[in-house]
């Protein structure tokens, strides 16, 4: 019933390109690292009006199975601020569309009035006790893509088995139903609630749970500027401020409203670094501020700048920052804790492609340290089950600049890190360091651990497979390689197979994840390097990390040897101009 996507395949179909038709029909969405996401416009395998009703009817279905009090507990639904007027699709349109198919099938819905941070949405359903969630958005990615994000009744993003069900529920009910396309509903069915005053003050005060330092926050002369990326984040990061006692941070005024063309960066995703944190530097120096603070369009994913002494600017990667919530976390629980709490209770996570920088920390202090998949769903999962079991969680991340301050949200949330920055760096400032000058500490004391993540576009899926083909099968069948150029591999662990040559029967403690490629060196210089396809774009990623004891504390000598190694894994086992691989644009 979308005209603009109708007329898509039908010009398709006039002009005789069938290969291009077989693309968009032949295929369906498939959950990734961060549910569906794909290009918004015609076709079963993009995001449009029919494939969100379909994939709302197949949740339907599957929520109708597992949970008997589904018509008593409801549905929450959020969405960001993507839209596209060639295909006739807005996140809010898309989110209506999702509440409808419910909302005509007696579910009550629970569906924001406005656009909200992709946390408020698992935030949503576990105070609101509902049996599951959707957020409509597609994140950082660029902005032809949208995205379709389901949260179960623990508050985590879906992971197995429910994926792989609710898709064989999706295609099982195919065509739409009577109601499925009545996107007024949500203004006129007594079914629907609108949440979002009671989430927003809650969330709020929830947020004081982490704030440590309040008097400090109030007095601090130290200015901040925020920039939201053209997406949801400026009001939710301005009343974070206010929660913790802050003066509001200065807006970057061209990137605080919503723009679905995020007309003012080349590509929405503040992990590019400066290049796309120019508006937010500049406005800086000029008002003064030392610290930058950027949220992605969605609001889950956090970056952060700091000015230094000779007036140019660190952009942090997300395994510095890592560094510092780990360290601070870690403090600030220390220095609350009641008298008989017991460290060995106390839990960080990260994801294996992330930096160890935790684990060290971990090993001196005493806590726990686990690590997951990559994604945030194995985390939030992981985090449930622990704190089920009386286990306290401080801090979670993935190195693409994903935290998790506390356990109030069971996803990454950008709101509440840009905050717990913000004391971070006034605390600081009261005892002259930076937050530079305060890394530099945490590696000097617990061992550095120098980090490099890039990738390669590759718009080719056999080439791709050719790539991990070969490594698994490298200079013999069903061999592994045994060096890189000139270095020594000790140890491959490989997700998607589930073999591992460091455990004792060969087999991965991780679960293995067939639908994506992931393989992992451990070489004898301490590097450990990881090449994995990107679950939401046509990336091929690699992680390397070089980790040093507190006594190595040669920066240059360790990025150096990290930096050849680099070199070493592209040119083996990447093979670029072999490949056509595209190198990253700097």
């Amino acid at each position: 019933q979308n005209q603009k996507t109708k007329e898509q395949i039908e010009s398709l179909l006039q002009n005789g390109k069938h290969k291009e038709l077989r693309d968009r029909l032949c295929c369906r969405l498939t959950f990734g690292t961060a549910g569906l996401r794909s290009a918004m416009g015609a076709g079963f395998c993009y995001i449009n009006d029919l494939t969100v009703i379909q994939s709302t009817q197949g949740i339907y279905k599957y929520l109708e199975r597992c949970f008997s009090d589904f018509k008593q507990r409801g549905f929450v639904v959020g969405y960001d601020t993507r839209g596209q007027v060639t295909s006739n699709c807005s996140s809010k349109k898309l989110a209506k569309l999702t509440a409808a198919v419910l909302l005509a099938r007696d579910v009550p819905v629970y569906f924001f009035s406005t656009y909200v941070p992709t946390p408020f949405v698992p935030y949503a359903v576990q105070q609101l006790k509902a049996v599951a969630g959707v957020m409509i958005t597609a994140s950082h990615n660029r902005k032809e893509d949208n995205g379709y994000k389901v949260y179960w009744e623990n508050g985590a993003q879906i992971t197995s088995p429910h994926d792989k069900e609710i898709i064989k529920c999706i295609e099982e009910c195919v065509e739409p139903w009577n109601g499925s396309w009545n996107e007024n509903l949500v203004d006129t069915s007594p079914l629907r609630q609108d949440p979002l005053k009671k989430i927003c003050d809650c969330y709020m005060e929830d947020l004081k749970k982490i704030c440590y330092h309040r008097e400090l926050n109030i007095q601090t002369n130290l200015k901040f500027v925020h920039t939201s990326f053209h997406g949801v984040g400026h009001d939710y990061v301005q009343l974070a401020f206010k929660a913790f006692g802050f003066q509001p941070p200065i807006p970057v005024p061209e990137q605080k409203d919503p723009d679905p063309d995020f007309s003012t960066v080349k590509c929405p995703n503040p992990e590019e670094g400066e290049s796309v944190l120019e508006l937010s530097l500049r406005l800086a120096e000029k008002e003064n501020a030392k610290v930058v603070v950027a949220t992605d369009p969605d609001a889950d994913r956090l970056a952060v700048a700091e000015q230094e002494e000779n007036g140019c600017w660190k952009v942090f990667t997300g395994n510095e920052l890592a560094a510092l919530f780990g360290w601070w976390m870690f403090s600030c629980w220390k220095e609350n804790c009641s008298e008989d709490a017991d460290v060995k209770n106390v839990y960080m996570l990260a994801t294996t492609v992330s930096s160890k920088i935790l684990r060290a920390i971990a090993l001196k202090e005493g806590f726990h340290f686990e690590e997951t998949l990559p994604g945030f769903k194995w985390i939030g999962s992981r985090v449930k089950d622990l704190l089920d079991n009386g286990k306290e969680v401080l801090f979670a991340f993935e190195e693409s600049i994903g935290f998790m301050c506390g356990t109030s949200v069971l996803d990454k949330d950008g709101v509440s890190a840009a905050v717990v920055i913000a004391e971070m760096a006034t605390y600081l400032e009261g005892k002259n360091l930076t937050l530079a000058q305060k890394l530099i500490e945490i590696y000097e004391t617990y061992g550095y651990h120098i980090s490099k993540t890039s990738y390669f576009l590759c718009y080719d899926p056999p080439t791709i497979k050719r790539i991990f083909e070969k490594l698994r099968n490298f200079n013999a069948p069903q061999t592994y390689p045994k060096f890189c150029g000139i270095y020594n591999i000790l140890h491959v662990r490989d997700i998607t197979t589930g073999y591992d040559s460091s455990q004792p029967n060969k087999k991965s403690v991780l679960p293995v994840s067939k639908s994506s490629q992931m393989i992992t060196f451990t070489f004898q210089n301490g590097c450990v390097a990881t090449l994995r396809t990107s679950g939401t774009e046509p990336k091929i990623k690699y992680y390397a990390e070089m980790c040093a004891l507190p006594e190595q504390s040669d920066r240059t000598v360790l990025e150096e040897e990290l930096q050849k190694l680099i070199e070493a894994l592209i040119e083996n086992f990447l093979e670029p101009d072999k490949n056509g691989l595209i190198w990253r644009s700097a």
